[in-house]
């Protein structure tokens, strides 16, 4: 009775978040339409990351260069083609953050915890200061700006995006991650994976080739980080290096754990929980907010170990 009650209670807490996410914006003012569909990418980022960080129980510093990368790839899309090519701006980032993370994989995986974690902040760097420095490309510190592309749908229709349908086709890609990173977390992968982060030696002494899947693990958290990169730069219609830089990469970290490492909704409530107090405390401490952020963030460490969603669970069971 309950493997019966279980899906239907997950698709209908499914289907009334995405309900009231559809629904958001037709009646939030231009401004935190704007901020909702930011969270949703930012959501998405944390989501790619949750693979590494709690179902594999590798902690990564090196997905601002899948995301920032993401966002590179756009740009070069959506500056070579007259006129702007939206699915080539996918193609373009989702290839971008591959070839990064393959590069990444091929080298971090081989280590093991806390090596594993500086070799990807080193990764992340060189590809900051690359980035940085090769000012005829990329820009440099001034970064790239673009134009928008419309919806397109190649011979039968193609209209300017509107924050509203922007919104919702962010909404959409976010929404089908979601459940196509669930199904891979459920499948005979995951399991493997969550094995490999209860214990790693047994998992190896049991016949399974530890290091691929750490490399496929790393592939394809890179692929969303990397997709949630083409979306931000296509809403922002800018790459700059500031978004391939580590700090980048901590903050998606604190996503997880104050959201609920291992739960893949978990991070997408921290990241949303995390950008509305920062949003908050910047407009009564312009300068300082960082004081009451980080404070707060110490406390949730503390007291709410397991985070938000987490937090929740345990209310709910009481």
């Amino acid at each position: 009775m309950i493997s019966r009650r279980a899906p239907v209670a997950f698709w209908t807490g499914f289907g009334v978040v995405l309900a009231l996410l559809i629904v958001a914006p037709l009646v939030l003012p231009e401004f935190w339409r704007r901020f909702v569909t930011e969270i949703l990418i930012w959501g998405l980022l944390a989501m790619s990351s949750d693979i590494l960080i709690g179902y594999t129980g590798m902690i990564s510093f090196g997905h601002s260069a899948f995301f920032g990368l993401g966002m590179y790839g756009a740009a070069a899309a959506l500056l070579s083609t007259r006129p702007p090519n939206l699915w080539l701006a996918f193609v373009y980032g989702l290839a971008a953050a591959a070839v990064v993370a393959a590069f990444v994989a091929y080298f971090s995986t081989r280590l093991r915890d806390i090596y594993f974690s500086i070799t990807t902040l080193i990764f992340s760097q060189i590809f900051y200061v690359i980035i940085f420095t090769w000012t005829e490309v990329t820009g440099g510190e001034n970064g790239l700006y673009f134009t928008q592309p419309p919806f397109t749908i190649p011979g039968i229709w193609s209209a300017r995006f509107s924050t509203l349908s922007l919104h919702w086709f962010v909404l959409a890609i976010v929404a089908l991650s979601y459940l196509v990173l669930r199904r891979i977390t459920q499948s005979p992968f995951g399991m493997v994976l969550q094995s490999i982060r209860e214990n790693e030696p047994r998992t190896r002494a049991i016949g399974y080739h530890v290091e691929r899947y750490k490399i496929v693990a790393v592939l394809l958290s890179g692929l969303f980080a990397g997709l949630s990169g083409t979306l931000y730069a296509i809403q922002h219609r800018f790459a700059a290096p500031d978004f391939v830089f580590f700090t980048v990469s901590g903050e998606v970290v604190i996503y997880n754990v104050m959201g609920g490492m291992g739960t893949l909704v978990g991070p997408v409530m921290g990241a949303a929980f995390f950008l509305l107090l920062r949003e908050g405390l910047s407009r009564f401490w312009a300068e300082y907010y960082l004081i009451p952020l980080g404070i707060a963030f110490t406390l949730m460490v503390i007291f709410m170990p397991q985070g938000l969603l987490g937090f929740l669970k345990r209310r709910v069971n009481q």
